[in-house]
């Protein structure tokens, strides 16, 4: 049975579906912050890397597709997010993927498949950049590798909103912090105004195997932004998902997935 959500009516009242239970969850302490994770299931590992202002349980339509065909998931909340805590230091990329290199360091877990989402793309970035020899590859969805790959926004779309909407009232839920989601939110906004930086030769020094994703109708990333990172990654792939946006993995998770477990069933 397809799910459609589009206008992301049933995210904004409900959330995406419920995480699985397990017993493998906790939280590991790296540079100033608690960073909590869940693991689940048993097989080669992805990884989970949700976008800016979410949570893990944003990939609550994903993870029981991985389990059906064999993987072990592990998500995690980006500090700061979710049940994660974080210090005062402004955001980096590069800090947040410290932390999944320190929780792989912590599951010993030598190498994974990455699957970032926003945000939680670009900290794939970095760690397949930096540490390729702890990733598989990378399922690079929805995100830019400079500021000049966004659109201008003048005002918020719907959906947009009601994400924004659902992830208030998950995070007044969660973090140990539920008064301080402006403040997180102005954090992750200069984040991604000025970050990532990288250059036509950085893509190119990249070695892990990517693909680069992009809704048809995403509200951020410009669609000749993520065709130019999939052609200067080496044997890099563009794929256009038709009828969805930034929202994806929530609006249509059946198609979504679809192209996700191609790209990963190559490992």
């Amino acid at each position: 049975m397809q799910t459609f959500d589009d206008n992301l009516i049933q995210f904004e009242a409900q959330g995406a579906a419920a995480l699985p239970t397990t017993e493998n969850q906790g939280y590991i302490e790296n540079d100033g912050a608690c960073i909590w994770y869940a693991v689940y299931g048993s097989g080669k590992p992805v990884i989970l890397l949700h976008g800016g202002l979410g949570n893990s349980g944003n990939w609550g339509y994903q993870i029981p597709a991985l389990l059906d065909n064999g993987y072990q998931v592990i998500v995690i909340d980006s500090r700061g997010h979710g049940r994660s805590t974080r210090d005062g230091r402004p955001y980096t990329y590069e800090l947040m993927a410290d932390d999944v290199l320190a929780l792989m360091d912590t599951l010993q877990l030598q190498r994974a498949s990455l699957v970032g989402w926003s945000d939680g793309a670009d900290t794939a970035l970095i760690l397949a950049d930096q540490s390729p020899e702890r990733v598989f590859g990378v399922f690079f969805f929805a995100c830019n590798v400079d500021p000049s790959g966004t659109k201008e926004i003048s005002e918020y779309p719907m959906p947009l909103q009601r994400c924004l909407s659902r992830h208030v009232k998950e995070y007044q839920q969660l973090s140990a912090t539920p008064d301080q989601f402006d403040l997180l939110s102005e954090a992750v906004s200069l984040m991604q105004r000025t970050q990532p930086n990288y250059s036509a030769d950085d893509l190119a020094q990249i070695q892990v195997p990517f693909v680069v994703v992009l809704g048809e109708h995403d509200e951020f990333i410009k669609r000749e932004h993520a065709k130019y990172i999939a052609q200067r990654i080496p044997h890099a792939e563009f794929i256009e998902l038709p009828n969805v946006s930034h929202f994806a993995p929530l609006q249509r998770p059946q198609q979504f997935n679809a192209v996700m477990l191609d790209f990963l069933n190559r490992f």
